[in-house]
């Protein structure tokens, strides 16, 4: 069989084949897509659920709280209204009382023998009922009737009064109430106000989750169950409860909280929702329930909730399986129409592709006997087109090749002196050529002048707006730079990234600095970029030879440094290298030598400023300050010496040695204390650059000197909130868990939201001394901090004041809710032995 003949078969053979495999694949990829869309619906559907569950909790119990308030307000009122015996009371009264003030019922209950019953009620039900087995409801109303503080652990307690938590009625189970209990000894009867049924689960029925499942079922084809279930209860035995008369079951042994459970398959179900509860992974399965093929996922909901629960979701899975079969059906209908036009296609193309080769073959040759320059002529688009085309671009590429390699030398010459990106001349030309004008300058008695320039805020731009367009704004500022230049002495060079050399030969300083204030203020026009309006600066350091040094290198250097010196000026300037920027170095380099040896010697001392409960008049704790008197530089502020340790990775050894003193000092001095002192650090960014070995050493030191993570407090600036990654947040989060809080210093002053706090590792807020110093005696100027106070209140965070130094801040904190202070007014930072007699004078 011929070529022209074989071609044809193989490929409609081939094809064929492809495509079968192709719409077996097809198929089995789209069932795995409609599963996975399944999957993806399920997962939003049961986060919607599980929020709206979570909701409907953390609202009930907000709505707890304040019906258990108001309930308190009622019994207040209830006390005003009646005399104080309740055999002078009548029940009509009580119904009154209740009608009034807005409630379900009243009961009155009182001792009898060994029993607390309801003697007198508003409600049938209540009167001579007996309390005895009630459990921790007994033991509340006996701690009340000896007017002793209510200790039961759920239900919430405030003075004289204690509010249970929201149960169906023992009294009768038909009902479902939210109790209160009031008894301050004035009344031989406990008052028990308390609401009934619709005023309770109101909350719930409006925003609990069963309106979002029953949306979900309506509207999302193929949902047709949604179930919540109780994974404690669901598939075990009922469990009874008797009380009075009545068989009832709690609401939270409910096996079933919200939703149906119309396709019950209890047995499979109930080891499903125990292996995703067991696991934390969602479970599920297809079969036919109530007629239908159905797929049933159980997805646990165990992570951030007090109660794990399974959300239920039931899928028609024969809507799925429906859609596969027609699109299966559609691509077979394809397929044969599609082989037939490959049949006669292939037949066309193997003759096309036969008669030419022949052509080729014998061109190629005469190729192949160095015939080289002859062209090949054949009209065709494909690859044999491309092949005529290859054979012909040989003949041309050897003929060329000797002109090309003299040609491609000369690029790499010019490459190994010049930028790619800005045709400048590079690093290695500015070496060579300030060699050769130092080396003519020595003959001639002139001078060379280095300008160092270096973009302000590039890396912000290239950043923000993309390598890309940063490359372009460095070629349109080095064309600024030669358009500010002479060509007869000077000339522009690029050092790397933003980074620009121009050398200026025989000009004295001031026409150098002249010429470099000109760039700077021709750089700060505007540059035009793809749209963008980009504004930039450019920081000019100046040395000049032999003015400043006769070394070449040490010149740069001098330039360097010169130009770094205008960045901290604020940039877009241009500094004059002199020995007064050496001054600062070498001043630096003096505190850095001395405060190693300082930490070596461990001659660091720590202070300790008061944290005072103002409302009280306690000390609760300290501050631990680090304090440094060195025998050559006396007295060095921690302004000066703290930068200094960041920079130079001394802050670590800083921060251990004083973290030392400060933990045994406190540990010693909380050994004959009935209250314990708190002890509060501040934490460097630079420090949980490595938070693993952080954690280690406060958990480290902690326990060698013997201080409860209890009464350790870690401050950190506002900054490292907003800057946060997640190990700094991981670093938080394992420190709270061993059992010390974190504390947000000088809080206001940096740039943390709302949001951050609510979800970040907090427990403490600290004003900022500003603010606080600000607070006039009128209480003006004081809104920030009144902000500020009412914030941390919301967020269930506790609040310190620092810089108090006036009576009126005090008295202004004091009515506003904040009753933690520290500052001047109370105390100063105090060495070891002033704060003991600290102690001794004043607590």
């Amino acid at each position: 069989m011929s070529i022209k003949k074989k071609l044809p078969l193989i490929f409609t053979l081939l094809v064929l084949c492809i495509l079968i495999a192709n719409n077996a694949l097809h198929y089995l990829r789209s069932k795995q897509q409609l599963i996975n869309f399944n999957e993806k619906e399920i997962a939003l559907i049961t986060q919607e659920v599980s929020y709206q569950v979570e909701s409907a909790k953390k609202g009930s119990l907000f709505v707890e709280n304040i019906l258990g308030r108001e309930l308190r307000t009622a019994s207040i009122a209830i006390q005003n209204s009646l005399p104080s015996k309740h055999e002078e009371i009548t029940n009509e009264q009580l119904k009154a009382l209740a009608d009034e003030l807005m409630i379900s019922h009243i009961t009155l209950l009182a001792q009898k023998e060994n029993d607390i019953i309801g003697v007198k009620s508003s409600d049938s039900h209540e009167v001579n009922m007996s309390t005895k087995e009630w459990g921790y409801w007994y033991d509340a109303f006996q701690q009340l009737f000896s007017l002793s503080p209510v200790n039961v652990k759920e239900g919430v307690a405030l003075p004289n009064y204690w509010t249970g938590p929201t149960e169906i009625a023992s009294s009768n189970p038909d009902h479902t109430d939210k109790w209160g209990y009031f008894y301050d000894g004035s009344t031989n009867f406990i008052i028990n106000p308390y609401f009934r049924d619709n005023q309770v689960l109101e909350y719930e029925k409006q925003f609990g989750p069963s309106n979002v499942m029953e949306r979900f079922t309506k509207e999302l084809d193929g949902v047709v169950e949604l179930t919540v279930f109780n994974p404690e209860k669901f598939g075990k035995k009922s469990r009874i409860i008797n009380k009075n008369g009545y068989n009832y079951i709690r609401i939270a042994d409910q096996p079933i909280w919200y939703g149906t459970y119309n396709y019950s398959n209890q047995e499979l179900d109930t080891e499903m929702i125990q292996k995703a509860i067991k696991t934390g992974e969602t479970q599920h399965y297809t079969e036919t329930i109530n007629e239908k093929n159905v797929r049933k996922t159980f997805v646990p909901i165990n992570t951030d909730v007090d109660v794990p629960y399974v959300i239920g979701v039931t899928y028609d899975y024969g809507l799925m399986q429906k859609e596969l079969n027609r699109e299966l059906l559609n691509h077979l209908l394809l397929l044969i129409p599609f082989i037939l036009v490959v049949l006669i296609t292939s037949f066309v193309f193997s003759r096309s592709i036969t008669k030419p080769i022949g052509y080729i073959v014998g061109q190629v040759n005469e190729i192949a006997q160095g015939k080289f320059g002859k062209n090949l002529i054949l009209k065709r688009k494909d690859e044999l087109g491309l092949l005529t085309r290859n054979v012909n671009a040989l003949s041309n590429f050897l003929q060329a090749y000797v002109t090309d390699l003299k040609q491609s030398q000369e690029v790499i010459e010019f490459q190994a002196y010049h930028d790619s990106l800005t045709g400048l001349p590079n690093r290695r030309y500015l070496q060579e050529e300030l060699n050769k004008m130092i080396v003519n300058t020595k003959q001639t008695d002139g001078s060379v002048a280095v300008l160092f320039i270096d973009i302000d805020r590039f890396k912000d731009i290239n950043d923000s707006l993309g390598h890309a367009l940063g490359d372009e704004l460095i070629k349109l500022v080095s064309n600024r730079l030669k358009s500010c230049l002479s060509s007869t002495n000077s000339f522009v060079t690029r050092q790397g990234g933003d980074e620009f050399v121009i050398l200026f030969k025989n000009l004295k300083l001031e026409k150098v600095k002249a010429a470099a204030e000109t760039i700077v203020t021709v750089i700060k026009h505007p540059f035009i970029i793809e749209g963008n309006e980009i504004h930039v600066g450019v920081s000019c350091g100046l040395s000049l030879y032999p003015m400043h040094t006769e070394n070449q290198d040490t010149l740069m250097v001098y330039a360097d440094i010169a130009m770094y010196e205008a960045k901290k000026q604020g940039g877009s300037k241009v500094v004059v290298y002199n020995d007064t920027i050496n001054i600062k170095n070498e001043e630096k380099l003096r505190i850095e030598t001395r405060l190693r040896k300082a930490i070596k010697e461990e001659k660091i001392e720590v202070y300790y400023q008061p944290k005072i409960n103002a409302k009280e008049n306690i000390i609760t704790g300290v501050e631990a300050l680090v304090r440094w008197t060195d025998e050559e530089l006396g007295f060095v502020s921690p302004d000066k010496f703290i930068p200094v340790a960041e920079s130079t990775g001394l802050i670590h050894s800083l921060w251990e040695l004083a973290m030392k003193k400060a933990c045994f000092q406190v540990s010693k001095w909380n050994e004959g204390r009935l209250e314990p002192l708190n002890l509060a650090v501040n934490f460097s960014p630079k420090q949980f650059q490595d938070s693993s070995r952080l954690i280690k050493q406060v958990v480290d030191i902690l326990s060698e000197s013997k201080l409860s993570p209890a009464y350790f407090e870690v401050e950190i600036t506002e900054n490292i909130l907003f800057d946060h990654s997640a190990e700094t947040i991981e670093a938080l989060e394992k420190l709270r868990n061993y059992g010390v809080s974190v504390s947000v210093d000088d809080f206001g002053t940096g740039y943390s939201s709302f949001s951050y706090l609510k979800t970040l590792p907090v427990d403490n807020l600290k004003i900022d001394r500003t603010f606080i110093q600000d607070i006039q005696e009128d209480y003006s100027n004081s809104e920030i901090s009144e902000a500020i106070i009412t914030m941390a209140r919301g967020l269930r965070l506790h609040v310190i004041a620092e810089g108090v130094e006036e009576e009126h801040q005090k008295e202004f904190l004091l009515k506003n809710g904040c009753y933690h202070m520290q500052g001047y007014l109370f105390s100063k930072p105090l060495s070891k032995q002033d704060f003991e007699r600290f102690l001794k004078e004043n607590y």
